[in-house]
């Protein structure tokens, strides 16, 4: 199956087991990668043909900037149900990765989840 990839997308979100993380912006970082037919795409050099890389980029935007998490394991699994929505979309590998102060030093806390259709 063929892949696109989204690396290194960052948003800010208030996601959080302590107060203190949810009471302040902090930067997350995305990466996606979903499983689809890039054939017709491929034949058609047409944006219709593919999954747009906004609509990706978007998803994890919303979800990033929207509702607060406790855990990025949940941050995760929103990015990753609201892209299997898309029916050109077959399978879906998330990571999710932010910097809690609370660890310094540490480069990253992440977590990555693949989904794929029931």
């Amino acid at each position: 199956m063929d892949r696109i990839r989204l690396e290194g997308l960052v948003f800010e979100g208030r996601h959080g087991v302590s107060d203190d993380e949810r009471s302040r912006l902090q930067p997350f970082t995305v990466d996606i990668e979903v499983e689809t037919d890039l054939a017709p795409a491929g034949v058609s050099d047409e944006v219709a043909d593919t999954v747009d890389y906004r609509r990706l980029r978007s998803i994890a935007r919303d979800v990033i900037t929207g509702e607060p998490a406790h855990l990025i394991e949940a941050l995760a699994h929103r990015i990753a149900a609201l892209a299997l929505e898309i029916p050109a979309i077959t399978a879906v590998a998330v990571r999710v990765a932010k910097r809690p102060r609370s660890m310094e030093p540490l480069d990253a806390a992440a977590v990555e989840i693949k989904r794929s259709r029931a």
